[in-house]
């Protein structure tokens, strides 16, 4: 069960790493995620980056430095992790690398109610799916190959985790769609037949029915 963190935000998780390098303002953080794409890591609310960088110092996870003013700007505060943020962010690393956690996808959620649409519309709409996969896929590959030219592969490895999860959903989404398409998925017919009459056969309902109730 995956801890109660002092603050949970995954942003911060982002911070604490930063600021491993050496101490900085918020803006400066905000420009060094945005150069790595941790934005692609992660769900960010960048107007959120203030708030966490002063829940983080409430809890003693990073500790003010003092503060620079850069030409006619306002001075910005510096901030450095503490010895309490370092033992934090090793923790949370430790729990994220070696606890998996459902995460709630929303083309799972879709699949989850899937039904809605009949076959034929379902087939068209995979199909197009599908087509952006494959050009994603492409492109993020060939950007892989060149970062990695430059990059030591140690801050790469979340590139390629998110590139085989992707890879995983196409080849996924590949497979269903010849099911749908040769007719082999199971109770087509019925699916079907069901969106030309509004009239669920009874056999598809108990096996809803079964589906939905714990044994």
């Amino acid at each position: 069960m995956a801890k109660r963190r002092r603050v949970g935000n995954l942003l911060a998780l982002a911070v604490l790493s930063t600021l491993t390098q050496r101490p900085m303002h918020p803006y400066e953080m905000a420009s060094i995620l945005r150069e790595r794409g941790k934005d692609r890591d992660m769900p960010i609310k960048w107007g959120s980056l203030y708030t966490v960088v002063q829940n983080l110092e409430k809890h003693g996870l990073v500790a003010a430095t003092g503060s620079v003013r850069e030409g006619g700007r306002p001075e910005r505060t510096v901030y450095a992790i503490t010895d309490a943020g370092s033992d934090e962010l090793r923790d949370w690393v430790r729990e994220l690398v070696s606890s998996p956690e459902r995460e709630h996808l929303r083309f799972a959620a879709a699949l989850s109610v899937l039904g809605a649409l009949g076959p034929d519309e379902t087939i068209g709409l995979l199909k197009q799916r599908l087509d952006l996969l494959d050009t994603e896929l492409a492109a993020d590959r060939a950007q892989l190959l060149r970062e990695a030219a430059e990059i030591p592969r140690l801050f790469l490895v979340e590139s390629e985790y998110e590139l085989a999860i992707r890879v995983a959903e196409a080849d996924w989404v590949r497979a269903f769609l010849a099911e749908l398409t040769t007719g082999t998925f199971p109770h087509l017919d019925d699916w079907r037949a069901f969106h030309l009459t509004g009239e669920a056969p009874q056999e598809l309902i108990d096996l809803a029915e079964r589906g939905s109730t714990p044994d």
